[in-house]
């Protein structure tokens, strides 16, 4: 029986940037390799650095500068793919949140939101059932977002599933930039 080979994680991901593949797909696995993960219920170290990866693309390879560029769109913060599909497609229609940014409740309470603008108040928030699925889960969410409208930084607070983002995503795109417009004084108005 023949040997299988096998890449190391730093060569394969970036072997994904590389390639002409999708840009999503690409940036999905990178984030995870770059992120800690829950399995089941044990939290999986990252599987490698942003550094490493850099390191990695310095070789003069095909793709390589297609691979740069694509690393400078990597958030390892990010929590799951359709944040990272959400992210991008934001990026996409040229608007710019903090992702993954901690805020405090009045009672002192840490908070995680997915994405921020802070200038206008307007936080996003992706949910995804396989996360999000049980009676239990859905209290919890709910009583954290009561708490997260709490938050001085945060006026308006819409959620979306990653059906939306993966299936009408320029739905979610335009909802995020109406409320934007009515969030933001005429004069600064997006685009």
């Amino acid at each position: 029986m023949g040997a299988l080979r096998v890449t190391h994680v730093n060569r394969t991901v970036a072997d994904l940037l590389r390639a002409g593949g999708p840009t999503d797909d690409a940036l999905v696995a990178v984030e995870s390799a770059l992120t800690r993960r829950r399995v089941g219920r044990v939290r999986r170290a990252p599987l490698t650095t942003a550094a490493a990866l850099a390191t990695e693309l310095d070789a003069p390879l095909l793709g390589a500068s297609r691979a740069r560029g694509r690393l400078k769109l990597v958030d390892p913060g990010a929590g799951s793919p359709a944040e990272t599909v959400a992210r991008l497609r934001l990026h996409d229609a040229g608007l710019r949140p903090e992702s993954q940014v901690e805020l405090r409740t009045p009672d002192g309470r840490r908070r995680f939101l997915d994405f921020l603008f802070r200038a206008e108040g307007l936080a996003v928030e992706i949910e995804d059932y396989a996360y999000h699925g049980s009676r239990e889960a859905h209290r919890r969410d709910i009583d954290r977002f009561n708490q997260v409208l709490q938050c001085r930084e945060v006026r308006l607070l819409p959620r979306y599933t990653a059906a939306d983002v993966f299936q009408r995503p320029e739905r979610m795109v335009e909802e995020v930039r109406a409320a934007l417009g009515q969030l933001r004084p005429a004069s600064h108005r997006y685009g």
